[in-house]
């Protein structure tokens, strides 16, 4: 019998490769978190009202970001892929069609947030909270093409295992998020008291500042100079931007299945009343803070998986894959146990309303229950990415969360009267199984992959 030793270490050092890797990624993802959660927390300050109507608005404008963040999904692995096969002279061309694609996603985006009353109206947002949810979209809207420039630009970067400038730039982001929406919400330093409007345009200048900024330093780091990402102008070209497209759509489609799964629970909770919706806010955001960390690991996993199959590592595929299982495992159980034993004393920082302070925390202890089939599937998707397998598991996550968790939590949720706990029931079923289905594919085709040296079935 062989010792396992090699195999250990092998297992050992994919992990110090991908955490290293993956934890500016994991900071640069808690601080586009953050923002989310000083817009609740500076919303919670100002009345239960406002916090509820952020709380719809944040809802809505994280469509923008699920639509930007999947199709854009497409950069890593085929940025990852040409860094591994020794083509870095390609991704420059690459990165401008990226740049055109991610202006068309924003100005689209911009447009659609902009004019999201009738979303509002049909998802049967309580009337109070409807005028200050679409002024915290109409102030926010402005920053959709910034938004996307900055996911293209990061996600080049990511692609060539440069993580430093997410981190940074994510950070400072919050520096100037913080003081500026404090000002527009409250009317403080000169300002006019603008209420969830004035925190809808804080945000979208935060993003402008952080698109351009990243922008610089893409043209001005050492580690870029050998692209050429800025050395020429090249107009939109289809070719390109189509295989973008062919990869980024089911990625995109994949991402807005989960992300929508949530958007959903938050405007029919918003149905319920300022109570409900204000106490999921608070209890969705600590969950998406938490969910933060497998997707940075997953992000990590995606880049670590494109570089194996760029260079034709067949066996390193499966052990980038099971490093990003290990890293995640490891932070699902201390989010776990956060949520579940600091409920109480988390939801009392982030609201001083008692009441939704008291139910938000019954809510973080579903949360808790959800973790590990949180990461896993997080894990899972992004092992998937960096093979660009993305159809089948577009499949599975439709079928997970609308074919199995929504029908649930609206039956326990609505009908059978649980409010806010049936809704997050039926989230705990959709996550779980697209936990069980992703990960099945994805070993499924890492053994297939070690055994014939290709993806296809063998004949």
């Amino acid at each position: 019998m062989s010792s396992p030793r090699p195999r250990l270490r092998r297992l050992g050092s994919e992990v110090v490769a991908t955490a290293v890797l993956a934890f500016p990624l994991v900071l640069g993802q808690l601080s586009s978190m953050m923002m989310n959660v000083i817009d609740t927390v500076l919303a919670g300050r100002h009345s239960a009202l406002t916090q509820a109507a952020v709380a719809i608005g944040t809802a809505v404008w994280s469509i923008a970001i699920l639509v930007v963040i999947g199709v854009l999904m497409a950069i890593p692995p085929s940025v990852a892929q040409l860094d591994g096969a020794g083509r870095r002279a390609e991704i420059g061309a690459l990165f401008r069609q990226a740049v055109w694609l991610a202006l068309a996603l924003g100005l689209l985006l911009w447009v659609f947030i902009a004019n999201a009353q009738w979303l509002l109206e049909w998802a049967g947002v309580a009337e109070e909270v409807r005028p200050q949810a679409l002024g915290f979209l109409r102030g926010v809207a402005p920053g959709a093409p910034a938004l996307a420039l900055f996911f293209a630009f990061r996600y080049l970067s990511e692609g060539v295992s440069l993580t430093k400038p997410t981190m940074v730039i994510g950070v400072g982001g919050l520096f100037l998020l913080a003081p500026l929406g404090y000002a527009l919400m409250f009317g403080r330093f000169g300002a006019p008291e603008l209420g969830a409007h004035g925190l809808g345009i804080a945000t979208a200048c935060t993003l402008w500042a952080q698109a351009v900024t990243y922008g610089l330093w893409l043209s001005r780091g050492a580690g870029y100079a050998d692209l050429g990402l800025f050395t020429r102008f090249d107009w939109p070209r289809w070719a390109p931007i189509a295989e973008l497209l062919r990869i980024g759509l089911p990625m995109g489609f994949s991402v807005f299945m989960e992300g929508s799964l949530f958007v959903a629970t938050a405007l029919i909770i918003g149905s319920l009343g300022t109570l409900q919706t204000a106490a999921h806010q608070v209890a969705v955001n600590l969950a998406s803070v938490a969910f933060m960390i497998p997707l940075g690991v997953a992000m990590a996993t995606t880049v670590r998986v494109g570089n194996a199959m760029g260079r034709g590592d067949h066996a390193g595929v499966g052990w980038a894959g099971a490093a990003g299982y290990a890293i995640t495992a490891a932070t699902q159980l201390a989010s776990a146990l956060v949520l579940l034993f600091g409920a109480s004393l988390i939801a009392g920082l982030w609201t001083r309303d008692v009441a939704v302070a008291a139910l938000a925390a019954q809510l973080m202890v579903l949360a808790a229950a959800f973790q590990f089939s949180d990461g896993l599937q997080a894990a899972s998707a992004g092992a998937l990415r960096g093979l660009k397998d993305t159809r089948v598991p577009a499949l599975i996550t439709v079928t997970a969360y609308w074919g199995l968790g929504m029908p649930l939590g609206y039956w326990l949720g609505i009908v059978q009267g649980q409010g806010a706990h049936g809704m997050w029931y039926g989230l705990i079923l959709g996550l779980s199984a697209a936990a069980v289905l992703l990960t099945a594919r994805f070993l499924r085709l890492a053994k297939r992959l070690r055994r014939h040296g290709s993806l296809t079935r063998p004949t």
